[in-house]
């Protein structure tokens, strides 16, 4: 409420035309551009059976979220959304995926969310992701998502519908509670679908009204196509191809354009993926908050110490 939200800030001191621009498309359905990246798959190879060498076994989807998540911490614009023709940056950095545990007509889909700083590397990125899937496909009637979903289909459809204007009335105004936010796929930096497992291309899926996911991204079917060099001399490259839909509302074509070259760079570099970002610096505003942080996390941990040890007296 009043320009504060749970899961982003109001940005400040915009251009004109971003500032202009959900004003004049004012839906997200509006705003949508589609584009292609094609990537060569040798390099992802190479790196996959480099690793598998020590024992690690890394899938393209995991390489395209660890690249993905790069992109959205060093080109934070792309990791904003619009809410109320308002432009906020969100709080944190989230990947929603479908993840379908057997490949039947039958079987249910699970749609989970992956958070992350955007420092992490590679591995961490994959132990994230391992730990999410495991762990609710285990536990599938436990998870929050499959949860409020089942709840609101065992509602008859007038109070379906009731509920959902209810839901966006709370969103539009910034009172939809942090625990619903978690819970919606489609509240998410980035909605990643993998079409290689049902031997589809990439599409340009739609991006949802509902929520404020701000780029969709469908990985295609691997093909094998001829490619010319500077001496026009044909040869037969293993490529995939990247669908994205872009909200063009939250920044322009040029950053939006760097951003997915740089996802194409990691992806065709895998190896600038296995180290770590360093912890920003902080200065001014944000290292006080910091150290209040801190301070409150010594003060919790000193309580839960003292706790313990009344216990075991």
């Amino acid at each position: 409420m009043f320009g504060r939200r749970a899961d982003g800030v109001k940005v400040k001191n915009l251009l004109i035309i971003e500032k202009a621009g959900p004003y004049f498309m004012p839906q997200r359905i509006d705003a949508c551009n589609l584009f292609t990246q094609d990537i060569d798959c040798k390099p992802l190879d190479d790196f996959i059976a480099q690793e598998r060498k020590s024992g690690v076994h890394y899938t393209y989807t995991e390489l395209m979220i660890a690249a993905a998540v790069r992109m959205l911490y060093e080109r934070p614009k792309t990791n904003r959304f619009i809410n109320d023709c308002v432009i906020y940056q969100r709080k944190w950095i989230c990947i929603s995926m479908n993840v379908k545990p057997r490949l039947t007509d039958d079987d249910d889909e699970l749609t989970l969310k992956f958070y992350f700083s955007g420092r992490e590397s590679i591995q961490e990125v994959k132990a994230i992701m391992e730990k999410e899937i495991f762990e609710n496909i285990k536990n599938a009637t436990e998870h929050t998502t499959t949860k409020t979903a089942a709840l609101l289909g065992k509602l008859p459809g007038w109070m379906f519908k009731l509920a959902m204007r209810i839901f966006r009335f709370l969103d539009k105004h910034n009172m939809l509670p942090k625990s619903l936010i978690h819970a919606s796929p489609f509240h998410t930096s980035m909605y990643v679908t993998d079409l290689r497992s049902i031997k589809l291309d990439k599409i340009y899926h739609h991006l949802y009204n509902f929520g404020n996911t701000t780029i969709f991204a469908s990985l295609g079917k691997i093909k094998y196509v001829p490619v010319s060099d500077r001496s026009g001399e044909i040869s037969v490259r293993k490529q995939m191809n990247i669908g994205f839909t872009l909200d063009e509302r939250v920044c322009d074509g040029l950053y939006y354009s760097n951003s997915v070259r740089l996802v194409r760079k990691y992806l065709e570099n895998p190896n600038e993926l296995k180290e770590r970002l360093p912890e920003p610096e902080l200065t001014g505003k944000a290292l006080k908050k910091k150290l209040k942080q801190d301070k409150k996390l010594e003060k919790k941990n000193k309580k839960l110490a003292k706790k313990e040890t009344k216990k075991k007296k």
